[in-house]
């Protein structure tokens, strides 16, 4: 390989890095393995290209095929969401929600999102992030009883504090968006509605979870986690007047040029999500994912509101168990990958955490089904409870070292 001549150490990080990926199991619901075809446009020449500016309005000569990747991947989008429009240009999820926020809100006005402990995404109003201090930001929550989104207390909020945008979806919810609900809210206050669909896009396109589509002013949403696709963000609409400024919020509001390598990624991510074996692969996705809770829940571990109904599942030590930090450290010492998270009521510092966060989209496109997933959450189980035991250690890195290489990545 050319890598390999011209610069052997980063070759050798890049080798280690794939052999790391294929002996652990891989449970960051953020994470996903893009397809080689997905992979091959991201590496191709396109990236030598600089394209300012949109389809057949660009600020540099040359851009003639560009103009069509782009035009494709536009397309895809709009017929795989049912949308009217799309921009395909934002970098990555947490630059498309600021360009929402710079298209629909000035600095200073009030937004309103889900709060962080209670799921919710930094760029929803959370305080340490621009959102948080650029604008006038209120946060909704969960039922202490249930966890379940708290609608009352959102709009006793909503109508007191009159956000100029609502955001839903989130980064840790383990539950279906209820779209609705939150329009009517929207509607009833004059609020422009954001849906940030990141996590569950790929669910959507599968059918195992309602879209916002036709409820939501805008959507967002990134194109990897279960869409499968490269680092990458889509924001679409249905309302001619917010797309002209959306477009202008992303370019020249925001970014430069686009990286024109990815929109072809994300174009041949969509090409793939549009196949039949996509909606079988959303289905398992949430199989494995109610399999996985259903085996912890046996284990003896409490799960946020319960359980699951998409591709994450939230685990709450409490106060007296472990922290998310030494249950990770645990769990990476054996090869299963998780995240350290913060719960509701979560009391301990953010770098430590109450809980861990789990996902299925990694695993079930190496082909694990339930039975697997019931097996990990076993082993997860094993380890929480056991945590610094070496021989407990040995004997589950054996059993995840024989399940990883009976399913190698695609």
């Amino acid at each position: 390989m050319e890598l390999e001549k011209t610069d052997p150490e980063i070759s050798d990080l890049i080798e280690k890095e794939e052999v790391r990926q294929g002996n652990v199991i891989n449970l960051i619901a953020s994470e996903n393995y893009a397809s080689k075809a997905v992979r091959e446009a991201l590496g191709s020449k396109l990236t030598n290209k600089y394209s300012e500016g949109y389809s057949g309005r660009r600020y540099y000569a040359g851009n003639e095929v560009i103009d069509e990747v782009e035009t494709l991947a536009i397309e895809r989008a709009k017929k795989l969401f049912g949308v009217n429009f799309a921009n395909v240009q934002p970098y990555s999820g947490s630059p498309a929600n600021q360009a929402i926020y710079f298209a629909l809100a000035q600095p200073g006005e009030t937004i309103m999102g889900l709060a962080l402990p209670a799921g919710g995404h930094l760029t929803h109003g959370w305080g340490v992030n621009f959102s948080g201090i650029y604008y006038n930001a209120v946060q909704y929550g969960v039922d202490p009883e249930t966890e379940l989104i708290d609608f009352a207390s959102l709009e006793r909020i909503a109508r007191e504090h009159k956000p100029k945008l609502i955001w839903t979806g989130a980064t840790a919810y383990a539950r279906i968006f209820e779209w609705e609900k939150f329009r009517k809210i929207a509607d009833e206050i004059g609020a422009y509605l954001i849906a940030d669909i990141s996590h569950i896009a790929g669910l959507i396109i599968s059918g195992v979870h309602p879209s916002p589509v036709g409820i939501a002013d805008v959507i967002m949403t990134t194109t990897h986690k279960t869409l499968r696709g490269p680092r990458g963000a889509i924001i679409m609409t249905n309302e001619e007047s917010l797309a002209a400024r959306i477009d202008k919020a992303v370019f020249p509001g925001l970014q430069g040029g686009p990286h024109d390598n990815t929109t072809a990624a994300i174009a041949v991510a969509l090409k793939e999500a549009a196949e039949a074996g996509f909606k079988e692969y959303g289905k398992q996705v949430v199989a494995n994912a109610k399999s996985l809770a259903n085996s912890l829940n046996e284990g003896g571990l409490r799960l946020v509101s319960g359980g699951t109904d998409n591709h994450m599942v939230l685990v709450d030590f409490g106060e007296d168990g472990p922290s998310g930090k030494e249950a990770q450290d645990g769990l990476s010492q054996v090869n299963i990958v998780v995240n350290r998270n913060t719960v509701p009521r979560e009391t301990r510092k953010p770098f430590v955490t109450s809980g861990v966060r789990l996902g299925t989209p990694a695993i079930t496109t190496r082909g694990m089904k339930e039975i697997e997933a019931q097996k990990t959450g076993e082993l997860i189980v094993k380890i929480v409870k056991n945590l610094g035991s070496s021989a407990i250690y040995s004997q589950v890195q054996k059993e995840v070292s024989n399940l990883s290489s009976s399913f190698p990545i695609p």
